[in-house]
């Protein structure tokens, strides 16, 4: 995921006029369809959470071994890598990223049978916008990662074509 700097910071459509502070739990957002990308990340903005997008399991595994994420948000069906591909690797790294799988379809008998990677949610698509606000911040309450010390935000940054405004 290329990231350009953007010459004034400004907010997603919809979102507050101001950075999230500080401490804004940071979240990735993993799916190969760039409207669903946009429309999470303006959802968990607008509430405050630093939001990072990727559209496929290969860009969402660099950027989940280049920045400290407190929640990832993933579809199964991705390229490169699927959902389930991409939470294996991030439990062999022993990555304590809570995940949600957001799938049209969920793996179900592939969930069943890997116990280990541990979804801290599901959600099956199609789901209202405000469903993913609440399974989110329900799952970093659960796991109390909202309260850790993120890495400082250090400026607002925009995917090349993709316009999600991101830290």
């Amino acid at each position: 995921m290329k990231n350009q700097k953007a010459s004034q910071p400004e907010a997603p459509a919809g979102a507050p006029h101001q950075r999230p502070a500080r401490s804004a739990p940071r979240i990735l957002v993993v799916d190969e369809d760039s409207d669903l990308r946009r429309l999470y990340a303006e959802a968990l903005a607008s509430q405050g959470y630093c939001v990072d997008a990727a559209e496929d399991g290969a860009v969402a595994w660099e950027a989940l071994k280049a920045n400290r994420y407190h929640l990832m948000i993933t579809e199964h069906a991705i390229p490169n890598l699927t959902g389930i591909e991409l939470v294996k690797m991030l439990r062999a790294a022993r990555m304590a990223v809570p995940v949600v799988m957001a799938a049209g379809r969920l793996p179900i008998h592939e969930l069943g049978r890997n116990p280990s990677l541990q979804l801290a949610a599901t959600l099956s698509k199609p789901f209202a916008i405000d469903a993913l606000v609440d399974t989110v911040k329900n799952v970093l309450r659960a796991t109390d990662t909202a309260h850790e010390q993120p890495e400082p935000v250090q400026t607002w940054h925009q995917p090349t074509g993709d316009g999600v405004w991101v830290c």
